[in-house]
């Protein structure tokens, strides 16, 4: 009778041992089927994110043509991070009136935590002008 009950306990494991690893394959296979039908979805999704940033980038880089830009696109100079344009009004009649940071959006995008930062501080007036002169022994021409 001992024996009996180990065979049929050891019948047992291996029953549920082989039920385990059906069921796991069959949920493997279930989540590869699924993934497989995502694949396209996801795709397509990543395809029109990048169009999106790239139609972002040369609409930014366009801008200044644009019938409706204020400023002159001689005046602008592109800077793309953290700011797209610094715009030197005056600066096609060589006398510069006014520095004029430009972000350009378009669509529901909104300003990101750096350009925040940026526009506040513009706003704050804490920017100043300052000079940076080359050490002149890199400057110079070295004699043999």
């Amino acid at each position: 009778m001992e024996i009996l009950t180990i065979l049929a306990l050891i019948i047992l494991a291996i029953l549920l041992f082989a039920a385990f690893k059906i069921g796991h394959r069959f949920g493997v296979i279930k989540s590869e089927k699924m993934l497989e039908e995502k694949i396209p979805k996801i795709r397509q999704e990543a395809i029109q994110h990048s169009r999106a940033v790239l139609a972002g980038h040369f609409s930014e880089q366009l801008a200044p043509y644009l019938p409706d830009f204020p400023y002159s696109p001689t005046e602008c100079r592109f800077i793309g991070k953290p700011v797209d344009f610094i715009v030197f009004q005056g600066s096609d009649k060589k006398q510069i009136e006014e520095i004029v940071f430009v972000e350009v959006k378009s669509g529901k995008s909104s300003l990101s935590r750096q350009e925040k930062s940026l526009r506040d501080t513009v706003s704050s007036k804490k920017v100043r002008w300052e000079e940076y002169r080359v050490p002149e022994d890199l400057t110079k021409e070295k004699k043999n």
